[in-house]
């Protein structure tokens, strides 16, 4: 079990390395594998507590990212979601969540959410529950713990 974050006005995706008093040490998820310190004042979100909005209830990141990797194959998203029409965007994002909440699923979301699905597929992480289902536990040694039990 990994935590994958997301940080606000740094481009990619994080993988938690260790916690510091007030920093986070995380590494890029890329071929760089960069470590660096995300510090408190940093907008850092985990994936495993993102939803996108539908017209019932909301739906976990994971089961959506699972169902773009059906539709790909489990290879990178086919359509080019940097240069597409808002149109082309949405008619493929109905193709995988056809009760997508139109009103409140902006394009960026979309484009966002194709973009972190080609890091992680690239990158090697197809296991999508695996990696970002949340789990019970406060950290991962307890998760670990809770795992083997």
């Amino acid at each position: 079990m990994e935590t994958i974050l997301s940080i606000a006005g740094k481009p990619g995706l994080y993988k938690l390395v260790s916690r510091g008093k007030a920093t986070l040490i995380v590494e890029t998820i890329d071929e760089k594998h960069l470590r660096m310190p995300a510090f408190a004042t940093d907008r850092v979100t985990s994936l495993g507590d993102i939803a996108m909005y539908t017209d019932a209830d909301d739906i976990a990141l994971w089961e959506v990212l699972t169902k773009v990797g059906e539709k790909e194959g489990l290879k990178e998203a086919s359509l080019n979601y940097k240069k597409c029409s808002s149109k082309e965007l949405r008619d493929y994002f109905a193709e995988v969540l056809p009760n997508f909440d139109q009103d409140r699923v902006h394009d960026s979301d979309i484009k966002k959410l194709l973009q972190w699905y080609n890091i992680l597929v690239k990158n090697g992480y197809t296991d999508f529950k695996a990696v970002l289902a949340p789990t019970e536990g406060d950290n991962v040694d307890d998760r670990q713990e809770q795992e083997n039990a």
